[in-house]
């Protein structure tokens, strides 16, 4: 795996110029307690650049951000150990910007990469500033004193992750994504063209999840390689460049989400069945696991599904999945949910490209929810174009709403819109959609006995 971007201009003379990857894995192999842990793992990571390149401006020149993805027991956070110098190989090499990491000193080593643990318990309460300024110590000898240097790359951290404002308190006193951007502020005070993180997000609610992740990809515009254990793989596929997908201490596949990201892959390396689709909000890859019971064999029923622009597209694919017969509909031809719906075999409603949904189409639609076991709405936009669609479900027996946006953010049919939408909501199940599959399961089950 490469992961690299080109930089014209880096300096010859710079000793992290463009031509060094920023990290070079050759064949590395590490046991612990007799048990082979990682086995001949090589792979190449982004540019290595110097904190020099780095602004808080984001002028620099953009960096890597990988995700190292994998079941648990997979070898993530020993290899991030061996990456920053703290666990020596069996085996192999690591090199940062061409420097061997294991045969340079601790303190060279922590000029060259910054880890952020999983954890973010701190024992004792020291003030954050303190804990920040602690990431200085790799660039101060034994009897140095406090340079102007340090204080500026302490207060450049704090900024970048907001916490001057808790300067003063003590870490043990703050709440945990606090104390995490915290953590990073000591990370980045290093100084490093490297950043490794294990499992950021872990513990944290998801405004912390998002704000830590948000962070990373900031600094990673500014020049920063950063390599992070992510363990939720929506998040990973959201915001990475690219992922390292490990299994049983080998790299199972390397490059993009999309390319890593696959069914195969994920059924390989996690033993478990996914849908692999696009987010319809945010256009990234997007994974859904199913249920262990759900095959071909195990669900029955027939799904009519309402969408379009793409909303509907990870509902098809994943009731497809499960075994579902399905029908969606009315799209207009050339809408990214009807492609969708022919690539799992939907019988599907279409009309022409721009075109309302007619009386031809409406009547088509209701036949097939009346025929259907249960009706889905995906989180669609509504006009008055596709208003019928909502129209004739509301007419369903068995109804499922996915919600991810308030409807006000996508009813463009104004009080029209919004009194078919009432209708829908007050006797249908309003769910997200990782709860889709389960709720389609329990009503088809109420459907058959019925």
């Amino acid at each position: 795996m490469s992961g690299q971007r080109p930089d014209s201009s880096a300096d010859a003379s710079d000793p992290f110029s463009a031509s060094d990857p920023a990290v070079e894995l050759d064949d590395v192999s590490v046991s612990l307690g007799g048990q082979r842990i990682l086995d001949g793992i090589s792979a190449d990571v982004g540019e290595l650049r110097s904190s020099g390149h780095q602004t808080e401006s984001g002028d620099g020149d953009d960096g890597t951000f990988v995700g190292l993805i994998g079941p648990n027991g997979a070898g993530k956070t020993t290899l991030l150990r061996t990456l920053n110098g703290a666990l020596t190989p069996d085996s192999g090499t690591v090199r940062v910007g061409g420097e061997d990491i294991h045969a340079v000193s601790s303190k060279a080593a922590s000029r060259l990469v910054a880890t952020v643990p999983q954890t973010t318990s701190v024992t004792f309460d020291f003030p954050v500033r303190e804990v920040v300024r602690m990431g200085r110590t790799p660039h101060r000898g034994r009897f140095d004193g406090w340079s102007e240097a340090d204080e500026e790359a302490v207060e450049a951290a704090m900024r970048r992750t907001s916490v001057e404002s808790l300067a003063d308190r003590p870490v043990t006193e703050i709440s945990g994504g606090e104390r995490q951007r915290v953590l990073i502020a000591r990370a980045l005070a290093q100084e490093t063209p490297v950043l490794l993180l294990d499992e950021p997000t872990a513990s944290l609610d998801i405004n912390h999840q998002v704000r830590t992740l948000e962070l990373v990809d900031e600094l990673v515009g500014d020049g920063t390689t950063a390599i992070a254990a992510i363990h939720d793989l929506n998040l990973a596929a959201h915001y990475c460049d690219a992922l390292i997908l490990v299994a049983d201490g080998r790299i199972l596949s390397a490059g993009d989400p999309t390319t890593v990201l696959s069914e195969s892959n994920l059924r390989d390396a996690f033993d478990a069945e996914a849908v692999v689709s696009r987010h319809p909000v945010t256009g990234s890859v997007y994974v859904t696991a199913l249920p262990s019971s759900s095959s071909s064999a195990d669900a029955t029923g027939r799904v009519h599904v309402v969408g379009g622009g793409g909303t509907a597209a990870r509902a098809l694919h994943v009731l497809s999945a499960a075994g579902y017969a399905l029908t969606t509909g009315a799209l207009n031809e050339g809408d990214t949910d009807a492609e969708a719906a022919r690539r799992v075999g939907a019988d599907l409603v279409t009309v022409p490209p721009y075109a309302p949904v007619d009386g031809a189409a409406r009547s088509a639609v209701e036949s097939r929810i009346e025929a259907a076991d249960v009706t889905v709405v995906a989180d669609v936009e509504v006009g008055e174009g596709n208003l019928p669609n909502l129209e004739a479900a509301a007419a369903a027996e068995y109804l499922v709403l996915v919600e991810e946006r308030p409807f006000s953010e996508r009813n463009y049919a104004g009080d029209d819109g919004c009194a078919v939408y009432e209708r829908l909501r007050e006797h249908g199940h309003v769910v997200e959609p990782s709860e889709l599959l389960s709720v389609v399961g329990e009503l088809a089950c109420e459907a058959f006995g019925d």
